[in-house]
């Protein structure tokens, strides 16, 4: 299994590894080909949506950023690889955290699910990432925090 991302979606992937998942490689490397060449073509790609990283306090990613990021994903993936299209993961009490910015999670979940409706993508959005007040820093999820995105990882995936 592959995914795109950012730091966030990074936390996922190990998170769904440390409970049981399958081994996850991420592919926003310049080197999938290397990659491609070692482990083959991914049959199931996560791709956290929101990542020109939601922490950085940029602005987030825009439309057409995502759809750039699914045709990176189409290009190292299967053929008829599934793909999923997640969002920022949400903190207890709808809280944006501190890094986040204003309205990110909002921004991320909009977004998803405008390419989930896009036909022309094929793309899945199996619902909003939540986990608890379970944060290093403020953006990315500590051990256990991982383990509540991994679960959910797998209830996504499989």
């Amino acid at each position: 299994m592959g995914f795109i991302g950012c730091s966030m979606a990074e936390n996922v992937a190990q998170g769904y590894v440390a409970v049981g998942g399958m081994v996850m490689q991420s592919w926003t490397s310049t080197t999938s080909a290397e990659q491609v060449a070692k482990y083959g073509k991914p049959d199931t790609y996560p791709t956290l949506s929101g990542c020109r990283c939601p922490c950085s306090r940029t602005p987030g990613a825009k439309y057409d950023e995502v759809r750039q990021l699914i045709a990176k994903a189409r290009r190292h993936a299967a053929p008829g690889a599934a793909i999923y299209i997640t969002d920022q993961p949400v903190y207890e009490g709808d809280s944006t955290g501190t890094l986040a910015g204003a309205n990110g999670p909002e921004l991320t979940e909009s977004l998803a699910k405008q390419a989930a409706a896009d036909a022309s993508l094929n793309v899945t959005y199996p619902g909003q990432l939540l986990k608890e007040d379970e944060v290093a820093n403020g953006c990315h999820a500590n051990t256990a925090g991982q383990a509540s995105l991994g679960k959910q990882g797998v209830a996504f995936w499989g």
